[in-house]
């Protein structure tokens, strides 16, 4: 196994929280709705503009979402979170501030007892998120 990746789930809202993470983490983005894809006759005609399947890929790391749900729906909790682990102190404030936006701060940055930066909060869509800087001595 080479790496995990993390696929998040929306309610409608993934054009916008993908194009959000991209424009905060940088990256190449891949969109690929439910008009046009072999699933559109399967589909709700109303969900057309709603994203099938998206892909978020830098050269750290590889994040993926789509709109479609299961049948019981979507239901977030807090079970899931996603952690970056940022290579510098700049860094980690830096998404800080634009991931968090709009969302839910939990914990600020602060330098915690294991020796790193640490920071969490909920984005605006709802997502989980751990930010982590550990000093190389």
């Amino acid at each position: 196994m080479s790496q995990i990746n993390s696929y998040l789930t929306f309610n409608g809202n993934c054009r916008e929280a993908m194009t959000f993470y991209q424009e905060c983490l940088g990256g190449e983005l891949m969109l690929q709705p439910v008009e046009g894809s072999p699933m559109a006759n399967q589909m709700p005609k109303g969900m057309k503009n709603c994203i099938l399947h998206s892909t978020l890929k830098t050269s750290d790391f590889v994040l993926m979402g789509s709109d479609i749900t299961p049948e019981s729906g979507l239901i977030k909790g807090n079970s899931h979170s996603l952690i970056i682990e940022c290579n510098s102190e700049s860094q980690i404030h830096e998404l800080f501030e634009k991931l968090s936006e709009d969302g839910v701060r939990r914990n600020p940055i602060e330098k915690t007892f294991w020796g790193a930066f640490f920071g969490t909060f909920t984005d605006k869509f709802g997502h989980n998120w751990m930010l982590n800087f550990t000093e190389k001595h």
